[in-house]
């Protein structure tokens, strides 16, 4: 008879397995922490340069150099400038990575680290998405000039390069790479701007002119405390106190009183984000997208499906390309991630919802460093498509030669009584509602996550949504249970009709895949799309919110007249998902999403920021559902 240790044993191993395989998939797919800094030392030599731009500011730069380099063996410059420091500093402390990828350092490059203007050690003065200029003249400048002076420098200072320089980054150096392509210079042959910020007002700290309040306040923080000298030193991360964000912002009352009790008006863009509340040119001046023009270098836009900050940036970057240089190799890759998560991991799963394989690691293999050795090295081929995507839902690659993809076709779903989703509009049965309500009330706001946290939920876009369904201030449609795959590719508009008691109010729509739970709608208990695992799961797929002011213009606010049907259309980003038969699409209607979006007082105030506490009021919230107020939801579907 086996002994207790033996069992123990016998019982652990097939755990201690996957512990030994999983570590050694992730040496393998990263090399080891350790091992990838030893091989960066020992194979590449490390300068600290200041490269002087058109109005004699210096911006710091950090350069490795393959130590094999030299004339008969010369290589590619690969740029990323940041806002997040280029440290460690000093020439003998080195970088534990140096590319996108381990690929790129055992093929060799030169990699440069930029500090952008004003930013650690570069020198002049930092402006947050500094706007762009059209037609620079003289010592004029902006980040693509800024750019444009580097490359022009690096070229022909920086020995033993080939003559071509590609740039990417994530996230503010995803701007930095789009703003880069503009104009681009002649050695400018590839750039990859990847999760790259946009427009301001609808990527990171606005969702539809509603405020994004963790970023908002986290990020600028530590991030937007001024920097008089240059400085190889970060600013102090500040301390919540508490590890319940929740409880942490409703306790902190109306933004009025983030300087009262925090910033103490020390943080310059704050203040100017409470200043600008609507899309007036301080936050059009902001907005990149109409100036991606005269780009000559191949382009790889990257994004990922549930990016909780920038989502809007890549799907309108890559299309703003597309519209406005249509010689240029555009191209684009969507994939099931987080913010810069293809960049680590292998990105096999996100949160509780899982894709199969790992998609991370294949972008890294297939098409990332095959992009850039092509462009810059002549070396291997390139043969993506024009927009390389990933079907959630099926978890599978698709290739498609447009974005969104041609063939797909229109369809309308409406809103119906008792909660229902019908492909049919019509006129409500005899004594049936035409309008479902609940109480909206700023001092219980509805979360947005589930997760305890004072920093943001990353993964709050694939969460299970039944926490909210629960609440009475949360409306739920569902429709029936699919008899075929449903597969829904391009964006998603919220057509709706809706009144509030009050002079203002949010409205949040939020796209589901309900799974099934006991069988559905006379489906057999054995037949595979009844699985009753994971039973009834609402998992998250995109949702979106229109601050109610300006559900006609962003620019000029206009109050609600209360009790009255008004008419307010939002539009989500793009998602290429499928419903396999057996799921249900559902939809929630909320006003609150706390504290991802900050409070609406309800009571309609000129400005949000100035707020006090007794313009936040309970407020009585209607959808329509009729034939005179038809509210619905419109995407396009994908045949199978």
């Amino acid at each position: 008879m086996p002994s207790p240790f033996r069992l123990r044993i016998a019982t652990a191993l097939p755990y201690l397995i996957f512990a030994f395989v999983f570590a050694l998939q992730l040496c393998a797919n990263w090399v080891c922490a350790d091992e990838r800094s030893d091989y960066i030392r020992m194979h590449y030599t490390k300068y600290e340069l200041k490269i002087p731009m058109r109005d004699g500011a210096k911006l710091f730069t950090s350069v490795y150099v393959p130590n094999d380099a030299k004339p008969d063996r010369s290589y590619p410059i690969l740029l990323l400038r940041t806002p997040y420091s280029v440290g460690p500093y000093g020439i003998d402390l080195y970088k534990g990575t140096l590319g996108p990828s381990v690929e790129f350092e055992k093929s060799g490059y030169i990699f440069a680290f930029q500090d952008v203007r004003g930013r650690y050690m570069s020198e002049g003065a930092f402006v947050n998405m500094r706007p762009h200029i059209e037609g620079k003249k003289g010592t004029q400048f902006d980040e693509s000039s800024d750019t444009f002076d580097t490359i022009e420098w690096m070229i022909a200072n920086i020995k033993h390069n080939n003559g071509r320089v590609g740039q990417w980054g994530i996230s503010y150096p995803g701007f930095y790479s789009s703003a880069g392509a503009i104009d681009s210079h002649p050695a400018l042959k590839a750039v990859s701007p990847q999760a790259p910020i946009a427009d301001w007002f609808f990527d990171d700290f606005h969702r539809n002119g509603a405020f994004v309040l963790p970023m908002g306040f986290n990020f600028f923080s530590s991030f937007g405390v001024s920097r008089p000298e240059p400085t190889p030193l970060s600013a102090e991360r500040f301390n919540h106190g508490t590890k319940d964000g929740y409880q942490f912002f409703l306790q902190l009352g109306p933004l009025q009183n983030v300087n009262k009790k925090y910033f103490n008006g020390r943080i310059e863009f704050w203040n100017e984000i409470a200043a600008h509340p609507n899309y007036d040119e301080f936050w059009q001046s902001r907005n990149l997208l109409p100036h991606l023009k005269n780009i000559s270098a191949s382009v790889l836009t990257v994004g990922g499906w549930y990016d909780t900050e920038d989502l809007y940036g890549p799907l309108q970057t890559y299309a703003a390309i597309e519209k406005m240089n249509p010689k240029t190799q555009n191209r684009i890759v969507m994939g099931p991630w987080s913010h810069g998560g293809w960049n680590g991991g292998d990105g096999a799963k996100l949160g509780t919802a899982s894709f199969g394989f790992p998609t991370a690691q294949w972008f890294r293999d297939q098409v990332q460093f095959p992009f850039f050795e092509y462009h810059l090295k002549d070396q291997g081929a390139f043969g993506l498509a024009e927009a390389t995507v990933f079907e959630t839902g099926s978890n599978r690659w698709r290739e498609f030669d447009a974005w969104p993809p041609r063939e797909s076709k229109p369809r309308k779903i409406h809103f119906a009584p008792g909660g229902i989703l019908s492909e049919q509009t019509s006129a409500p049965m005899s004594g049936a509602e035409t309008f479902d309500e609940f109480v909206s009330d700023p001092s219980k706001p509805v979360p947005y996550t589930m997760e305890i946290t004072s920093a943001w939920a990353k993964d709050y876009m694939t969460e299970d949504q039944r926490f909210a369904a629960w609440r009475p201030d949360v409306l739920v449609y569902r429709g029936e249970a699919l008899r075929e795959d449903l597969t829904i590719a391009g964006s998603i508009t919220a057509d709706l009709w809706v009144s509030t008691s009050a002079g203002d109010a949010d409205w949040i729509v939020k796209v589901i895949d309900e799974f099934p739970g006991a069988p559905l709608n006379g489906l057999k208990p054995n037949d595979p799309a009844s699985d009753a695992f994971p039973s009834g799961r609402q998992q998250l797929l995109r949702s979106s919110v229109i601050r109610g002011r300006f559900r006609e213009n962003f620019s000029t606010p206009k109050p609600f007249v209360p009790n009255q049907p008004t008419r307010v259309q939002i539009k989500l980003d793009d998602i290429l998902h499928t419903f396999p038969a057996g799921h249900r699409l559902m939809i929630q209607i909320q006003s609150t999403w706390f504290p991802f979006i900050d409070r609406n007082p309800q009571k309609f105030v000129e400005n949000i920021f100035d707020a006090k506490e007794a313009d936040f009021i309970k407020a009585n919230h209607r959808l329509y559902h009729s034939p005179e107020y038809p509210s619905r939801i419109e995407f396009s579907a994908l045949a199978r």
